[in-house]
């Protein structure tokens, strides 16, 4: 598709950029605004809130701070900076100490500001936490996998001073108060706007209430974000970038051509192969990072339906074209995660011992009671690499007597459809935010049964293996805990990793600073213009 100047006026593209005009004089400079196309925006501006979209990810990282933040480590490769979850630095807490017991840990607060201009406090953190493991959903479950389960953990000492109290140890707290989940709130805002509602939901959707480096100038859902920087942070570098333009453009073809064009500046989400042309082309600067803690992966219902059988979940994972299906879904933006050792590593992801065998596959349907039908789910909103990916996996399941009836849901119903757990296989990625092995699997096949067990899966030595490893703080135990559950569900499949998706983002080669997060979404404050 070709974008002329005249089309991308008429959709308004370069309206950010006009010249002339009073009000234009004293906005942002070129240089200091960004253009960011991406397929769809926030739905909510409150992360916390039952029902919020990914991009909201990318709300609560910009507009809000946390206690801690992931410190920015080196791309192997280059290109920017990622994160280590061993490494973290203050954001909203200027230190922080851990009790001799490890059993609490006390941080001292910045002198920093809500956008209201109040001052943040220790109420204010003990109240945004208090939210968090209770308003339910995804959120108090997130909080939940780092051991932040009760509002009395939460305990306010002064004003400056805010005290969290461990139910147990755990390992992933502290990394867990550094994702998008845990931000502070101006809570005398909210609970002002809130009218009977403690935690102010419908306000807090509809508005900014936050102490970050960006606030939200205007919002449309659908259409676009426009971030203004907070010119009073004081929990970082103040960034560079004055204004952020973030707008909602379906058309992945629209966007490549205007990337390509340099009509725009960055973009996340195009598909893998939109990826590697750009890369290739070579004219813009494409960045990938191994999606830490993240899988493309068939899951097989471990409830109902035939693949309670075990040997037909194995029977899949035998006949699966790994190879073809990192080519014609990812275009090689990923890792193939086939034909691993017998005996795992200590590490997630990474490749199981199966390998396309078609014979072995056939053999294992066979005593089975042979050929039956079946349905395989995705999500349409995913359909650039998950309808390759299913049109594969019908194909190489027809040779072992599976038919394979394909369905697509759409994007704002997959979550719901997950939930019901009724599918006998359902392709998804799913990338944990904390980079764990034992936390991947809390998430998708312990006994919890979180949304993210799509398979239903219910065992309770996995679970007792998963809990041991999470809650030790012995490296030998957490070492061979780790092999013994990845040995397991090597046996028991509930679901076939394929492959290790690649996070990509195109960017003219005047923008520097990028930063990856585990939500995946930008983080405007690093980056860097001209």
């Amino acid at each position: 598709m070709t974008i002329t100047r005249r089309t991308a006026i008429a959709a308004g593209l370069s309206l950010p950029f006009a010249r002339g005009g009073t009000a234009q004089a004293q906005a942002p400079s070129r240089s200091e605004t960004l253009l960011l196309v991406q397929e769809y925006g926030p739905n909510s501006l409150d992360m916390q809130g039952i029902g919020s979209s990914q991009p909201v990810n990318g709300v609560a990282l910009n507009c809000y701070d946390r206690l801690l933040r992931f410190k920015p480590v080196p791309i192997p490769g280059g290109g920017g900076n990622t994160i280590a979850m061993g490494e973290l630095e203050g954001e909203l807490a200027e230190s922080w100490q851990l009790a001799s017991d490890g059993m609490s840990c006390t941080f001292k607060l910045r002198d920093a500001t809500f956008h209201s201009g109040r001052k943040v406090t220790a109420k204010d953190v003990k109240w945004s936490l208090h939210r968090a493991v209770s308003i339910g959903g995804f959120a108090t479950t997130q909080m939940n996998a780092g051991s932040l389960e009760k509002p009395e953990q939460f305990v306010v000492v002064d004003d400056k001073t805010f005290r969290i109290d461990f139910i147990r140890k755990d390992k992933m707290t502290l990394p867990n108060l550094a994702v998008t989940i845990p931000f502070v709130f101006d809570s005398e805002l909210a609970i002002k706007n809130g009218g009977d509602d403690p935690w102010a939901k419908d306000y807090l959707k509809n508005n900014i209430a936050g102490s970050g480096a960006y606030k939200v100038e205007s919002w449309k859902p659908g259409v676009e974000t426009i971030y203004v920087r907070n010119d009073a942070w004081t929990c970082g570098k103040l960034p560079n970038l004055r204004r952020i333009i973030a707008r909602d453009i379906a058309s992945p073809s629209t966007r490549r051509a205007l990337i390509e064009r340099g009509d725009a500046d960055i973009s996340y989400g195009l598909p893998p192969k939109d990826f590697k042309d750009l890369a290739d082309a070579g004219k813009v600067n494409v960045v990938g990072v191994p999606i830490p803690n993240g899988v493309w992966g068939c899951y097989l219902n471990t409830q109902v339906g035939p693949f309670k059988d075990v040997r037909l979940r194995q029977a899949v994972a035998w006949v699966m074209p790994y190879e073809k299906m990192l080519q014609a879904s990812l275009f090689g933006r990923g890792v193939d995660m086939s034909g691993g050792p017998e005996t795992p590593k200590v590490a997630w992801p990474q490749p199981f011992p199966y390998k396309t065998d078609v014979a072995k596959a056939k053999a294992l349907v066979d005593a089975a009671g042979g050929g039956f039908s079946t349905t395989l789910l995705f999500d349409a909103g995913n359909a650039t690499v998950a309808e390759p990916m299913s049109v594969l996996i019908k194909e190489a399941l027809a040779t072992i007597g599976i038919n394979v009836e394909i369905s697509k849901v759409p994007g704002a119903n997959f979550r719901g459809e997950i939930q019901k757990k009724t599918n006998p296989m359902v392709l998804n990625r799913f990338a944990g935010w904390l980079d764990y092995p034992d936390y991947y699997l809390f998430w998708t096949m312990h006994g919890n049964n979180s949304i993210f067990n799509i398979a239903a899966y219910q065992n309770p030595a996995l679970d007792k293996l998963v809990d041991e490893a999470r809650f030790t703080a012995d490296k030998a135990v957490y070492d061979k805990s780790v092999v013994e559950f990845i040995k397991l569900v090597n046996v028991e499949v509930p679901m076939v990793p394929i492959a290790q998706p690649t996070h990509d983002v195109a960017m003219q080669k005047s923008i520097g600073g990028y930063q990856f997060q585990p939500c995946r979404e930008p983080d405007f404050r690093y980056l860097t213009k001209g």
